[in-house]
C-alpha cells in the first residue's frame, strides 16, 4: 500500500512538470533592404498565453555589433493573428536609453511591412527618433474562437511572417541626442518554445511540497 501511494504521489509531480508554462519567442533576424547592412538579431518577440482567448505580446529590442534596434514610427510592431476576429488591448512601452518619450502608441490595423506583406495588427508610435521604444507590449483577444497554445497565437503571412518591427538603428547606449543612424524593417526567422521561469518555479516548489508529503506517506 505504501510503495502505491508513492507511485501516485510521483506521477502527480511529474504531471504537475509535464504542464509547466512556456511562451513561443520569435526572433526577428531578417531584414529588409534598408537594414541589411546591420548585423542581427534585432529583437525577440515573446507570446504569452494568458488564458484559451487572451494572449500577451512583447517585443524587445535587441544589442548588436555596437548598435542597439528600437521600434518606432508606423509599423513600429507588427504582428499576423491567427484568429479571425479580434480585438486589440491596452499598449505600453518604455525606453531605458537617455532622452527618449516613448509612444504615444496607437492601432494601425492591417498594413503592409515594407518587405514582408501584409500583417493583420500593426502598432504605430508617435513620429520621430525621440518617440521610440525599447519594449512594446499589448494584448490580444480572440473573439471568433480559442488558442490551443501560445504557439498558435501568431500565424504565418503570405509570405511566412509572423512578426516584423520598423526598427531604428542607434549606437547603444540609446541617447536621443545620437540620432537613428538608418531605419528599416526586420521580420522573424522562427520560434521556439521557453519555459516561463514564474511558473516552473511555482511547480519547482509544489513539487518539492509534494516530495516532504511521499516521505511521511512512506514512513507510515
Amino acid at each position: 500500500m505504501k510503495l502505491l501511494k508513492y507511485i501516485a504521489l510521483v506521477g502527480v509531480l511529474c504531471a504537475a512538470f509535464t504542464i509547466a508554462k512556456a511562451d513561443t519567442i520569435f526572433t526577428l533576424t531578417v531584414p529588409n533592404g534598408a537594414l541589411s547592412p546591420f548585423t542581427g538579431p534585432y529583437a525577440t518577440v515573446d507570446v504569452h498565453l494568458v488564458d484559451s482567448t487572451h494572449a500577451t505580446i512583447t517585443f524587445t529590442s535587441l544589442t548588436n555589433s555596437g548598435n542597439i534596434y528600437l521600434f518606432g514610427d508606423g509599423g513600429s510592431v507588427d504582428v499576423n493573428v491567427n484568429a479571425t476576429s479580434f480585438s486589440l488591448g491596452t499598449i505600453t512601452g518604455s525606453n531605458a536609453g537617455t532622452g527618449f518619450t516613448p509612444g504615444p502608441w496607437s492601432d494601425g490595423g492591417s498594413g503592409n511591412v515594407d518587405g514582408f506583406g501584409v500583417l493583420n495588427q500593426t502598432i504605430n508610435s508617435f513620429d520621430g527618433f525621440t518617440h521610440s521604444s525599447d519594449t512594446i507590449s499589448f494584448g490580444l483577444t480572440d473573439l471568433s474562437g480559442t488558442w490551443a497554445s501560445d504557439a498558435v497565437v501568431l500565424t504565418p503571412n503570405a509570405g511566412g511572417t509572423e512578426a516584423a518591427a520598423h526598427i531604428f538603428v542607434t549606437s547603444s547606449p540609446a541617447n536621443g541626442q545620437n540620432g537613428a543612424i538608418v531605419t528599416g524593417f526586420a521580420a522573424n526567422g522562427g520560434a521556439t518554445h521557453v519555459p516561463d521561469g514564474g511558473a516552473t518555479a511555482m511547480l519547482f516548489g509544489a513539487a518539492l511540497s509534494g516530495l516532504a508529503l511521499v516521505r511521511r506517506f512512506v514512513k507510515r
